[in-house]
């Protein structure tokens, strides 16, 4: 008989820990939003999509300098974000460098990188270490605010938005980008 009570409360216990783990494995899963409900839901809590306004903002630069997005109307914008610690976001630094010292006036680009600050484990010194390092020359903004995260919906990075000159987004690309596909993305730009 006590073997038969033993086999039960060993099959209790499993039933238990295989419930546990289910209920676990739920509530660590993702919610799933119906595309079809999204429509009601307002832009700003499904994140940014060609044809857009993206939000504005005035950030400073690595040099302290202030840039503020729409002031840049007029202009083909490249806008990304990025951290340090992005290996991805390190791949794709020297190509932005080649691709900003070849820009001439009459291109009318402009290449915005926004490094994701609050994301940083050393703050600002890492920024100022990783641009040293890889001799970067163009400006570098400070997102000392989560904008990237919050505003712009950026949860993967590298991710990079390019802006018309009407100030609307015209292209999304998450992932590194190479020299001549910069230059492929402005040129369909208007």
């Amino acid at each position: 008989m006590n073997k038969k009570w033993i086999g039960y409360a060993i099959a209790i216990l499993l039933i238990g820990t295989m419930i546990v783990v289910m209920v676990k494995s739920n509530l660590d899963k993702p919610e799933v939003i119906d595309t079809a409900s999204t429509k009601a839901m307002s832009k700003s809590t499904v994140g940014l999509e060609q044809g857009d306004t993206p939000p504005d903002f005035e950030l400073e630069t690595l040099a302290g300098d202030k840039v503020r997005l729409s002031e840049l109307k007029g202009k083909k914008v490249i806008l990304n974000f990025w951290a340090t610690w992005c290996p991805p976001c390190k791949a794709e630094m020297p190509h932005m460098e080649n691709y900003y010292k070849n820009l001439k006036p009459e291109d009318n680009v402009e290449l915005i990188s926004v490094n994701l600050t609050t994301a940083e484990n050393r703050g600002v010194k890492a920024v100022e270490e990783f641009v040293d390092a890889y001799e970067l020359t163009f400006p570098i903004l400070l997102d000392t605010e989560e904008l990237g995260m919050t505003d712009y919906k950026v949860f993967s990075i590298p991710t990079t938005y390019i802006l018309s000159t009407d100030g609307t987004i015209d292209n999304q690309i998450v992932g590194p980008m190479d020299e001549e596909m910069m230059k492929q993305l402005v040129k369909d730009v208007e």
